[in-house]
């Protein structure tokens, strides 16, 4: 991990003005942000570990907990919520066997939901590793989720 974070912060000189753009990087790399290297990031750049934990909890795109490979979210904004978002979310939740906010045993999935996104048109939404599939209906979410596993094992092959 040390390799990693250090790789990052010297794309970024350590410069304390451009904490943001190395967590932002950190969390692309984990998929959240790990302790230890939000560690580093305070001894190498000389910020306070206060400092990085207000940014890191400030923003809603960061994690400090360990998310999986592949993240579910739904959004639960009005348009989606009428449409049925919390359908998709008892969905994903039943077969990835795990409640909305967590990760799968396997770190495979995790689920989140969100607000909004903005994209109420597309209503209910969900958002898979950045993919938008807009006007969902819960039968669709288990085909979404084989569909990400066949394509995992797959790669793995």
């Amino acid at each position: 991990m040390d390799k990693t974070v250090d790789t990052i912060l010297n794309k970024y000189d350590r410069q304390e003005s451009e904490l943001l753009a190395v967590l932002m990087d950190i969390q692309a790399e984990y998929n959240y942000l790990p302790r230890p290297a939000l560690e580093r990031v305070a001894t190498e750049m000389g910020v306070s570990r206060a400092r990085i934990h207000y940014m890191a909890t400030f923003f809603g795109a960061f994690s400090l907990k360990e998310r999986g490979k592949h993240i579910c979210t739904v959004c639960m904004g009005t348009a989606c919520h009428v449409r049925g978002a919390p359908m998709l979310v008892e969905e994903f939740e039943r077969i990835l066997e795990t409640p909305a906010g967590e990760t799968t045993e396997d770190k495979m999935f995790t689920v989140e939901t969100v607000n909004c996104v903005g994209a109420c048109a597309l209503g209910p939404l969900v958002i898979v590793d950045g993919e938008y599939h807009g006007n969902q209906k819960s039968s669709q979410i288990g085909r979404l989720v084989k569909k990400i596993r066949k394509a995992d094992a797959k790669a793995q092959e």
